[in-house]
């Protein structure tokens, strides 16, 4: 049914128990396909990227691709889970004409991981468990283009477009247990559960994990009961949805109108359903399968997959320092305040302040600059951090000018402002905008003599042990030299003029 009035948000989650389950599946990150050597490249030409395995061709046989097998181990292990002694692939039966086989290869009842757990770290400090219950290995299909339909969807399209250059790409599914206890904070705990998740397949290096191209892509589940205590509800699973604002948004959206369908006494269809980003509404797919409909079996042509323990453990030993250890240690080694950090990972600046860092800057000023002046310009040109025009290495040589004393704060903005013009580099934009401070002390007592010869009151001031005018000596001195004088260095040079 098409609900016309939504429940407040407010007012639905009051009412009602949201309970979430994500399934998150990120394209691995490897030279090859699942099954079969084709290349893998983003953007190539349509069907240039296949091999008779992932046509489907009859009598094409597969072969396992090792290393995505390792790098489904390695994200098994990242999630607190257990490695399978052994497991084996299915077949997951269902006809779409992206998937030329017309069954899906994919892992059903013996997952290569399994019972795990992500803490997840919401934007006031609060944690809360996200417990997995499999993570499995399966290939990605391919892409359908739908030409002249509305908004890209088949319905109304004149004909549709078939690219298998995606087909078999290897892709790992995490696959939640019920999410419980969120309450009203449901959207915020999808957004950081994805987000978390996409920080550490970046983390292990298994994929590039960028949403925008559908690296890494949600399906969200969502039922509402009447209290927690009760059975779960009916839910819905709003599909690809592949933003971290999106996921937030949908689950806020299907928890409105999944109360508003209860409200009328109507009962929410278990189903699939589209996430439409230009108006932040979910609509009706299909009827969701149950995992019998899939008809699964296991797949013949593969033999199991039996990682031995010392192999596993040889990965474990070998994984990176994860996500929430490294914000950790970075905190420490910084000296931020909770709050400070939780501001700065928000941000989106933990790596950008990093990099800084690494280029020479104390913590306290990389941060003074990508969350005080960039920030600014960020909201101001409504970017994100990290898509301005400046890097890292820019900042650092910057802090670099005004620590050496060639240039003030003051002046330093004006050299920002050169850099995200695109003048080049801090010492470029100071040499060629002549921005230095002045330095040589012949030069300032010329200025500083004007200044006194135009404001002889000040020497008498002084004299008699009043020092507060000595700050319009300094001003003066300042508007002459642009703002290029050194204000300390100015202040030492007129008291010993006057005292001489």
């Amino acid at each position: 049914m098409t609900v016309t009035q939504l429940v407040d948000y407010a007012d639905a989650v009051r009412r009602f128990d949201p309970v979430l389950g994500i399934e998150v599946h990120v394209e691995l990150g490897t030279r090859t396909k699942m099954f079969c050597p084709a290349e893998v490249e983003f953007g190539g030409d349509p069907n240039t990227q296949t091999t008779p395995v992932s046509l489907g061709l009859p009598g094409a046989l597969p072969v396992v691709n090792g290393t995505a097998v390792e790098y489904a181990i390695r994200i098994g292990l990242a999630l607190n889970c257990q490695i399978a002694e052994s497991c084996r692939f299915a077949r997951k039966n269902y006809f779409y004409p992206d998937v030329p086989k017309n069954f899906q290869t994919s892992q059903y009842d013996e997952p290569i991981a399994f019972d795990g757990w992500l803490d997840v770290e919401l934007e006031d400090g609060t944690v809360h468990r996200v417990e997995i219950e499999r993570a499995h290995m399966e290939e990605d299909a391919g892409k359908n283009t739908h030409v002249g339909g509305a908004a890209g969807r088949i319905h109304g399209a004149d004909y549709s477009l078939v690219d298998y250059n995606r087909a078999g790409i290897p892709l790992v599914e995490i696959v939640t247990k019920p999410i419980t206890g969120v309450g009203d904070r449901a959207p915020e705990v999808a957004r950081a559960y994805v987000q978390a998740l996409r920080d550490i397949f970046r983390a292990l290096d298994v994929s590039e994990a960028r949403m925008e191209r559908g690296n890494v892509r949600a399906d969200v589940n969502l039922s509402l009961r009447a209290t927690p205590d009760a059975p779960l509800g009916t839910r819905t699973e709003t599909k690809n949805v592949n933003s971290f604002r999106s996921v937030e948004r949908a689950v806020r959206y299907e928890v409105s109108r999944q109360a508003a369908i209860l409200d009328a006494g109507d009962t929410v269809v278990q189903e699939t359903r589209h996430w439409h980003e230009d108006t932040g509404i979910t609509t009706s797919g299909r009827v969701k399968s149950d995992a019998e409909d899939y008809r699964y079996f296991p797949e013949p042509d593969l033999v199991p997959v039996e990682p031995s323990r010392e192999w596993v453990e040889e990965i474990r030993a070998g994984l990176p320092e994860l996500p929430q250890a490294h914000r950790r240690r970075l905190q420490d080694e910084w000296g931020y305040a909770d709050a400070e950090m939780r501001d700065v990972v928000n941000a989106g600046a933990l790596d950008l302040i990093e990099a800084t860092v690494a280029a020479g800057s104390s913590p306290a000023a990389a941060r003074k600059w990508w969350m005080g002046e960039l920030a600014r310009r960020a909201k101001q040109d409504e970017v994100e951090l990290a898509d301005l025009a400046i890097t890292p290495a820019q900042i650092g040589e910057l802090q670099g000018l005004v620590d050496s004393g060639r240039i003030n704060d003051k002046i330093a903005r004006q050299v920002l402002d050169g850099v995200l013009a695109g003048e080049g580099d801090p010492e470029q934009v100071v040499v060629d905008r002549g921005l230095e401070i002045v330095s040589d002390d012949g030069a300032l007592l010329s200025a500083i003599d004007e200044a006194l010869a135009a404001q002889p009151d000040v020497v008498e001031k002084v004299r008699g042990g009043n020092q507060g005018p000595v700050g319009a000596i300094i001003g003066a001195v300042m508007k002459t030299t642009k703002g290029q004088a050194d204000a300390k260095r100015v202040r030492e040079l007129i008291l010993e003029r006057i005292g001489s």
